[in-house]
């Protein structure tokens, strides 16, 4: 343990019942601490009340009463997706209590080095990718957080002989204040979450506090194509390993010939690793990579990165990176029906990630998209979906604008599907059209470039929906 009193004899209010609340709840309950946890969902919805209470912890259901926060206080550990607006929040900051994260709680307890991973796509696959790395490569990783084991659980029985390996949100990395990883990672910035972060200053800002502690003896992972990546070189303190599929970097992890200099796809390429002295390592052929698309080469690159920067032999990443096959709900193939390729990417929540899901596939797309309509236009989804995409069928409360913009594109034929059923059958509705305009050779895709609120409790449980819509076609 780094910190193992930290917490001993402090009044602590942990926000929200959640999964990674009641773990904190517990690791803080066991350090010492005076814990209440408040919900705002009443006591008969909260199922894991009992049990807190059976360790002593106090829970209180229901609301957030005026007397939950005072100046006895001397932590706020809030669920990430709670909003700075609430209550007991805003209560909290006024008197000057710190407002945190599990993320910071961890961080404090955990003996291991931590590598934090952010990005606004791809931050799951290649956390995961990362682990098998890691262990491939001997370094004994635990990967936890928004993938694997709850964070503040996994930093208790974690070593020092361990690397905690963690997906990071912009949630969770606003809510720090210490937290310092040893090897910090952007993989990249989309224009998404704006209603949590109200901008996109403060969405910057908040993937930028990964960085903010780190020192001369740390590496930052960035993104060199990325130019908010880029941005940040000059307020950086950690040592810079960056990636890039568009140039020869004279020192990181890139691809020869790149992206840019000849846009060839047939054309062999080579992932690179070249460090400081100018020595260079082949780690492998682009084509031999387990995931497709070419935005994947990208989490490869960041991955290789990631790895070397903790000790990994280049050497060993190369099998890696050709048998891993990725992870559930991203770019995941599901299934060939009369000829037809359908993929699930119900991980898509922004327009980037659909767009660069529509740039993996050179064969003729249909595309079912749509979700919670949190003010964006799509137009950024215009350029692609004049490529490749013959048809949408476009569903949720962004229906009518992406239909809008297809038709823009030039797609030809766009549907629009709503029968004022329940969510399941409003998206098995939508893979019966897409599956009636495919042809062998196609591909049927869902991506829906929006977040899954309006219909679906996540896009887990979207993307298990529209898998076995299509598995009953």
């Amino acid at each position: 343990m780094k910190h193992p009193d930290l917490y001993r004899g402090q009044q602590v209010v942990v926000l929200g019942l959640a999964k990674s609340g009641v773990q904190v709840a517990k690791v803080l309950h066991e350090h010492g601490a005076v814990v209440t946890v408040n919900d705002k969902k009443e006591r008969d919805q909260s199922p894991e009340a009992s049990e807190l209470e059976s360790l002593g912890i106090s829970v209180i259901c229901g609301g957030h009463p005026e007397s939950l926060i005072h100046e006895g206080v001397e932590l706020v550990v809030k669920n990430p997706g709670i909003p700075y607006s609430v209550a007991p929040v805003q209560q909290a900051l006024e008197l000057g209590i710190e407002v945190v994260t599990e993320v910071e709680v961890a961080y404090h307890l955990c003996a291991a080095p931590m590598i934090g991973i952010t990005g606004s796509n791809g931050k799951t696959t290649t956390t995961t990718w990362v682990g098998h790395m890691l262990e491939a490569a001997g370094k004994r990783p635990i990967v936890a957080g928004n993938i694997g084991t709850p964070l503040s659980q996994a930093a208790q029985e974690a070593d020092a002989d361990n690397w905690m390996v963690v997906e990071l949100s912009s949630f969770q990395l606003k809510g720090t204040e210490a937290f310092r990883p040893r090897i910090a990672a952007l993989l990249n910035v989309a224009e998404t979450h704006l209603d949590y972060h109200g901008g996109m200053e403060d969405y910057v800002a908040s993937k930028s506090k990964l960085f903010a502690n780190q020192g001369p003896e740390d590496t930052a992972v960035l993104n060199w194509d990325d130019p908010v990546c880029r941005e940040l070189v000059p307020y950086l303190k950690a040592g810079i390993l960056p990636f890039s599929m568009n140039e020869e970097l004279v020192q990181g992890i890139f691809v020869r010939p790149s992206y840019v200099e000849d846009t060839v796809d047939e054309l062999k390429r080579v992932i690179i690793y070249r460090d400081y002295t100018g020595s260079e390592t082949e780690i492998a052929d682009v084509d031999s990579i387990g995931l497709p698309g070419r935005f994947n080469v990208g989490n490869a690159l960041a991955a290789c990165g990631i790895a070397i920067a903790a000790g990994a032999d280049p050497a060993v990443l190369g099998p890696v990176l050709a048998s891993f096959r990725g992870v559930e709900h991203r770019l995941e193939y599901v299934t060939d029906k009369a000829g037809a390729a359908y993929y699930n990417n119900s991980k898509a929540t922004n327009s980037k990630a659909t767009s660069m899901a529509l740039a993996s596939f050179r064969k003729p797309v249909i595309l079912i998209a749509g979700g919670l309509d949190r003010g964006s236009d799509y137009m950024e989804l215009l350029p692609v979906l004049g490529e490749n995409v013959k048809a949408l069928v476009a569903l949720g409360q962004t229906r009518d604008k992406l239909a809008a913009v297809a038709r823009l594109a030039g797609v030809k034929t766009v549907i629009s599907v709503d029968n004022g059923e329940s969510a399941a059958a409003v998206l098995e509705q939508a893979v019966r059209e897409a599956s009636a305009l495919a042809e062998a050779g196609d591909v049927v895709l869902l991506s829906p470039a929006c977040a899954s609120w309006d219909m679906f409790t996540s896009y887990e449980e979207r993307g298990r929906i529209f898998k076995e819509a299509v598995h009953n076609l």
